[in-house]
């Protein structure tokens, strides 16, 4: 039985539907929230912004709200709840690390192909073959 569902959002539509799927598939289940503020690189400028103020964690929170506060308008709409974490790092790594504490991991795939993909990655790729917990991934 499935009773926690993870699913990582940032602030794209295809999150969204990640989000809709799972609380509309698993309507008994604990829905996570998970965003993720990233650690500075070259590439993240959010991130770098985030290195730079005095309380880290603190920014971090303020920089989920506003995906948290769409997460929340979109359960509501639902009649459901959920609960939302934050993580600092590396997207795919604080997926898999909060993927511990759950049942199932849903998941946005954005598609990216050629060199969008190698600079950046896919996470959703590296959580559907690292992760511990089924994942469903949500196109």
């Amino acid at each position: 039985m499935i009773s926690r569902v993870l699913v990582p959002m940032d602030d794209s539509e295809i999150a969204e539907r990640a989000l809709e799927f799972a609380l509309e598939t698993h309507s008994d289940a604990e829905i996570v929230v998970l965003h993720v503020v990233g650690v500075p690189s070259p590439l993240m400028g959010e991130a770098v912004r985030l290195a730079l103020e005095d309380d880290v964690e603190e920014a971090a929170e303020e920089s989920a709200e506003e995906v948290f506060e769409r997460a929340r308008e979109l359960a509501v709409e639902r009649g459901r709840e959920i609960t939302t974490v934050v993580g600092v790092g590396q997207p795919a790594k604080a997926i898999l690390d909060h993927a511990e504490n759950v049942d199932l991991v849903v998941i946005g795939s954005h598609k990216r192909h050629g060199a969008s993909r190698i600079l950046t990655g896919n996470v959703s790729e590296t959580v559907v073959r690292q992760s511990s917990v089924p994942v469903t991934v949500v196109g």
